[in-house]
This record gives structure tokens, sequence and C-alpha cells, in this order.
């Protein structure tokens, strides 16, 4: 099993809009692709308050990219992505990182 750390860094007052995206569009998405979240998180103390971090879980870097590609060119999603970013994008950049736990670790 492997982790997908994602860090949405948000246009200041657009982390609510990005939320509502996931929330009522790209989780419903998710689901019909058969991408698994393991969580989301925001930032109470740190260095902003405008991340949205999520995980998600992966059988191997094939799964991941069958399944991400799939959904990140499905037309559903491209539409969504568009109507939500109608007044301009909601992240200033994305930070991805695929983790691998060690031996020690809960999450195995």
């Amino acid at each position: 099993m492997i982790y997908e750390l994602r860090i949405y860094h948000a246009f200041p007052g657009k982390l609510p809009a990005l939320n509502a995206r996931f929330s009522n569009h790209t989780l419903k998405l998710w689901e019909r692709f058969g991408i698994r979240q393991v969580g989301f998180w925001t930032t109470v103390i740190g260095e902003s308050n405008n991340d949205l971090y999520y995980i998600l879980e992966w059988e191997n870097l094939t799964e991941r990219e069958q399944k991400w590609n799939a959904f990140a060119t499905h037309p559903d999603w491209l539409a969504i992505r568009s109507e939500t970013e109608k007044d301009g994008p909601l992240t200033t950049h994305i930070t991805n990182l695929i983790l691998t736990p060690t031996a020690y670790s809960k999450m195995r």
C-alpha cells in the first residue's frame, strides 16, 4: 500500500470554495472511479490556514496512474472544475508526495 499526500495551497479567501468543491462534487466522482481517501485536514496552528491537506490510499503506482488519469480527464470533472473556477483558480499551487509506510508505522 502507498499513500499520496496532496496539499492544496488556496488563494486567500478561497479555502471555503475548495472545501465545498470536494464535499459537494469531487468525493462523489472519486467513488465512481474507486479513489479511496484516508482523510482531509486543515491547519489550526501552523504556517498557513489557507492549506487543505488530504491523503489518498493506493495499492500501487499503477492503480494510482490509471484511476487518477481517468478521473482527471473525465468530462464531468472538467465541467465541475471549470464551473467552480469561473471566478479564477482556487489554488496557488499543489504539493504532491507519494509516501510508503515505514516498517514500524501503524498504517502498513
